[in-house]
């Protein structure tokens, strides 16, 4: 699905999932977004009486200046690591 919000913010998403059926939707980020980035969010996807459940694959927060200087090795990092899981 691609969202109406800012490439920055975008590419913090590693994995978006809606089920209407269930009526929840999980967003799945590579650190913690804060209270603005999720309001983006939920603006652009608009839940209409859905569950939406923030998770993130890292528990520390970063600053964006972190985020942008290292986001192309942690992306590269997690995807050679994930690849490699049998």
């Amino acid at each position: 699905m691609k969202l109406s919000i800012p490439s920055n913010l975008e590419e913090k998403i590693y994995d978006l999932k809606i089920d209407d059926n269930k009526m929840q939707s999980e967003i799945t980020t590579y650190f913690p977004l804060n209270l603005k980035e999720k309001q983006e969010i939920l603006k652009a996807i608009k839940p209409k009486g859905h569950q939406v459940i923030f998770k993130s694959i890292f528990s520390d927060k970063i600053s964006d200046e972190k985020w942008n200087s290292t986001k192309e090795q942690i992306k590269k990092k997690f995807q050679d690591e994930l690849l490699d899981i049998d």
